[in-house]
């Protein structure tokens, strides 16, 4: 018998002879699953980018109640930090993934805005871009109001007082108020609406009014245009607020020419709007004696312009005092306070004519 392998260990192998198969390691298929982990998350992290949502994004809508301010100049991603760090999002990163997917967003506006505790993302997108979540202190003026009634109104708007607002108004020159304007702020307030802020100051608000008087100025070349038929800038507001109680602004250029055509004839303009505003009042009829009241701004007793405008006047009227029709009237009457009808006459006679029209509708 041979005793060839006799003795021999068992790892031990003759020359030449192949070593035993091994079987392979367990470890193999275990990183085949974990890159497979790997990608799935990717994809799934990947798809909740595309669909503008954050793998830690705040879920639903929400709730209780949290205020917000976006300063001007703020990006989308700083607004996303302003969020995050007041607990309305998750995070900047889901904010911004939610906004870039809405392109609305880029018109996010500065201001103070009452959102939600945990918000998802693109739920807080679309509040931000609900007008009702930003806070706003609205002040509307209408064209033709006096420095009054509008100092009250901005009082109303933003909670300021009136002493703060006038003081305000007694620092103008500081804040826009045009040179021409020869320190009164009458007539430059422009009529418009206005969105204040929470803690708006009063020269904030003034200096808004002002700035929008000016861009409106601009925007006619009032200066150069002023000066092209012959009047002052501080001239033509003053015809413009006239024009603002007078009529209508299906009328506004007509008025305006009888107005210049008076003062071209030497005529006193006889104007009960301006007298109405140096005695304070707002009447279609003066007595007598109020005719009489002794102030620069009666025109019945004083030839020429008042010395500056009564009231707020907007771009129609001002541009009708820059651009007054062609004819040769030298009167006008509103025939129909009502409906506001105003007919024009050239002669004393049809103006007398036309002033029993309005005695009768006025009643």
């Amino acid at each position: 018998m041979s005793q060839l392998g006799l003795g021999m260990a068992p790892d031990d192998a003759p020359p030449g002879a192949r070593p035993p198969r091994r079987e392979r390691s367990g470890a193999w298929p275990v990183l085949v699953a974990v890159a497979a982990l790997l990608v799935f998350g990717l994809a799934v992290f990947l798809g909740l980018r595309s669909l503008g949502g954050s793998s830690n994004d705040f879920q639903g809508q929400g709730d209780g109640s949290v205020t917000v301010v976006v300063a001007p100049g703020d990006s989308l991603r700083q607004i996303g930090r302003t969020l995050a760090d007041a607990g309305v999002v998750s995070d900047a990163g889901a904010f911004v993934d939610a906004a870039s997917s809405d392109p609305r967003a880029q018109s996010i506006e500065p201001g103070t805005y009452t959102l939600r505790s945990h918000m998802s993302a693109a739920a807080a997108v679309a509040l931000m871009l609900d007008p009702s979540s930003r806070q706003v202190r609205k002040l509307v003026i209408p064209e033709g109001w006096r420095q009054d009634k509008i100092i009250d109104a901005a009082a109303k708007a933003t909670g300021l007082s009136t002493d703060q607002i006038k003081a305000s108004l007694s620092r103008a020159a500081t804040l826009g108020l045009p040179t021409y304007a020869a320190g009164s702020t009458e007539g430059f307030l422009f009529p418009a609406t206005y969105d204040f802020q929470p803690g708006v100051t009063s020269d904030q608000v003034v200096t808004a009014m002002l700035k929008r008087f000016n861009q409106s100025a601009m925007q006619l070349d009032l200066e150069a245009s002023a000066k092209a038929t012959g009047r002052t800038p501080l001239e033509i507001v003053t015809v413009a607020s006239i024009l603002e109680i007078e009529a209508g602004p299906d009328d506004y250029d007509k008025v305006a020419r009888v107005i210049y055509n008076r003062l071209a004839a030497g005529m006193p303009l006889q104007l009960d709007s301006t007298v109405n505003y140096a005695l304070g009042v707002s009447s279609l009829k003066l007595t007598a004696d109020q005719l009489k009241t002794d102030s620069p701004y009666n025109t019945y007793l004083n030839k020429g312009l008042p010395p500056g405008p009564i009231d707020a006047p907007g771009d129609a009227a001002l541009q009708a005092a820059l651009n007054p029709a062609t004819g040769s009237w030298l009167y006008f009457v509103t025939t129909d306070p009502k409906t506001k009808k105003t007919e024009f006459a050239t002669s004393y006679a049809d103006f007398l004519a036309l002033k029993k029209q309005f005695q009768s509708n006025a009643g």
